[in-house]
């Protein structure tokens, strides 16, 4: 298994009461610390969100310029957009196709090009989308013609969403033939529709690890049936984010995601994101979902249902996740209110103690299938 994180930039009340005026800006410096945290400490992919107009929920709209910046800083982790928004009234194609190879070149092959269509009607209606259900249908138009513009050099196009005359769209990619493409993902369809296409899963769901196992399995089922992919080549991965505080004193990460806020993030996963389906019982927003207390936060330790805890018991979770079948756990820390120095005490701690027992290959999974199936 391998390790990444997920950036996205929140501004939770208690980080906007201590950093006042300078919030989002500590905040978006904060996750470029943390990913030069994750590099040191072996982590192998960093994600960066697209969203729009989400106050608080993440204020990471300009993830192409944020990843050409980390590229910069790091050397072995691979920068990914989890994701791009490739619906064309957010992104036009050919711009989308021109980002991806320019991030490629300027990180010298360590890009990750993962997709999605917005998951909020108020991102989606900001770039006067007014119908969700449409966005399948832009996705389903605009991917292969982004795996044609890199390839071509007299390249056209007469669609439903978007049309081109020929041009050549450059630069090409650095990585040969393309980077591995990824789609986020959180229903059986949309984990169907991956594996059909042949790209790896950005799984940003809430489940418990044995809640993903049959999805996992389906899609490691289909993917390996899979002999006509939307790209050059298959992407047989799949990535989950979840959360992790890892440290020495055991008592010290509890109190850390005691008091980090997480019940307010989620809050916000159901204010904005309404094209997920909500479970039934939760609150309304500005009412927020009951934080977890001290007794069930034991519970779902020893349960082994969450990386909160010393290394030996978040080991025990991160077993609970190999057991998916999944090839990636991500953790997105910064989507609390913990602090930037928490934050990189825990990834250094995981690296340290943790990592090692489960990543044992040097060569990033998806430079491994990109070259294998490549020829080269």
């Amino acid at each position: 298994m391998e390790f990444g994180i997920f950036n996205a930039a929140c501004l939770l009340p208690k980080y906007r009461a201590l950093h006042g005026d300078a919030a989002e800006h500590h905040r978006i410096m904060d996750e470029v610390a943390f990913i030069v945290a994750a590099d040191k400490a072996g982590f192998k992919y960093t994600w960066a969100s697209e969203h729009h107009f989400l106050t608080d929920y993440s204020h990471l709209s300009a993830s192409e310029s944020f990843l050409a910046f980390v590229a910069a800083k790091t050397s072995n982790i691979h920068v990914g957009s989890g994701i791009f928004n490739i619906t064309p009234p957010v992104n036009h194609p050919a711009r989308i196709a021109e980002r991806v190879a320019m991030l490629d070149h300027l990180s010298e092959g360590r890009f990750e090009f993962g997709i999605g269509r917005g998951s909020s009607t108020t991102e989606q209606r900001g770039f006067g989308i007014e119908d969700p259900d449409i966005t399948r249908e832009m996705v389903a138009e605009v991917l292969p013609q982004l795996v044609r513009m890199w390839k071509e050099e007299e390249y056209s196009f007469d669609g439903e969403f978007f049309s081109m005359p020929t041009r050549n769209v450059l630069p090409k990619p650095y990585s040969l033939p393309h980077p591995a493409i990824w789609m986020a993902a959180g229903s059986p369809s949309t984990f169907d529709l991956a594996a059909e296409l042949g790209v790896g899963i950005l799984c940003f769901g809430f489940s418990t690890p044995d809640q993903l196992t049959p999805l996992v399995a389906r899609y490691k089922e289909k993917i390996a049936e899979c002999t006509n992919p939307v790209g050059a080549y298959v992407n047989n991965n799949v990535m989950i984010t979840t959360q992790m505080i890892c440290m020495e004193d055991g008592a010290k990460a509890r109190q850390a995601f005691l008091e980090s806020e997480s019940n307010y993030h989620l809050s916000l996963v159901f204010r904005y994101l309404d094209t997920f389906p909500k479970p039934k019982g939760l609150p309304e927003w500005p009412d927020l979902v009951p934080a977890m207390d001290a007794d069930t936060l034991e519970s779902v330790i020893a349960s082994g249902d969450i990386a909160v805890g010393t290394p030996d018991e978040v080991t025990k979770a991160i077993e609970n996740y190999a057991s998916t079948g999944a090839d990636q756990l991500a953790f997105g820390m910064l989507s609390t209110s913990i602090s930037r120095e928490t934050c990189e005490e825990a990834v250094e701690t995981f690296g340290r103690h943790v990592l090692g027992n489960f990543d044992k290959d040097p060569i990033h999974s998806t430079t491994k299938q990109r070259l294998a199936q490549s020829g080269r």
